[in-house]
């Protein structure tokens, strides 16, 4: 029995690691001896740096309209109101918080787009 058992045991870890290399593909490495190995690609799950970065910018951009647009005493007023609100509310008031890059940019796009007349 333990010779099936070893021979079962070892044909479950070669079914898994052909499974994976069909899955993920194969890198292949030719080790001191000249014999030539395959192996299973190692798949690492990345962070979608790119994605973060463009939803941070979109989100830096939203507040400084919003700043630009209602102005400074005005804006820390309505996220004075989010800081007594729900949990949820409490969570954008954190996000909506001026910001040094947020005043700026607010200030900058001001002169542009929402000059008095």
């Amino acid at each position: 029995m333990t010779i099936d058992a070893s021979l079962d045991k070892r044909l479950k870890k070669v079914v898994r690691t052909h499974n994976k290399m069909r899955r993920n593909g194969v890198v292949h490495r030719v080790g001191r001896d000249g014999l030539i190995r395959s192996r299973p690609r190692l798949i690492r799950p990345r962070f979608p740096l790119k994605g973060a970065l463009i939803m941070v910018g979109l989100l830096i951009a939203f507040k400084s309209l919003m700043f630009a647009q209602i102005g400074s005493g005005n804006y820390a007023l309505k996220v004075d109101d989010l800081r007594q609100g729900t949990m949820v509310e409490q969570a954008g008031a954190v996000l909506m918080q001026e910001e040094p890059i947020t005043v700026a940019t607010g200030g900058f796009l001001r002169q542009f787009f929402f000059s008095a007349n």
